[in-house]
């Protein structure tokens, strides 16, 4: 028989665990330009502002952009 009350502690340390760590939602990484969609490669990539263009025009285009919607 004490056998079995040794066997019993462990299995209830054991939820305490899991309800401990909850894990996280992963953050996506962006892969396409937000200007013109094109998938974006680890070798040509533009950073501005927090966030990934393909190239410099792309940037340019969506600064444009932005610029219109604050004029209306």
């Amino acid at each position: 028989m004490p056998e079995t009350e040794t066997a019993k502690p462990a299995a209830s340390t054991q939820p305490e665990k899991t309800n401990v760590q909850q894990a996280k939602p992963a953050e996506e990484k962006q892969t396409n330009c937000l200007a013109c969609n094109k998938s974006i490669k680890k070798l040509k990539r533009y950073y501005r502002n927090g966030k990934f263009y393909c190239n410099k025009k792309c940037w340019r285009k969506t600064l444009k952009t932005k610029e219109k919607k604050e004029a209306k």
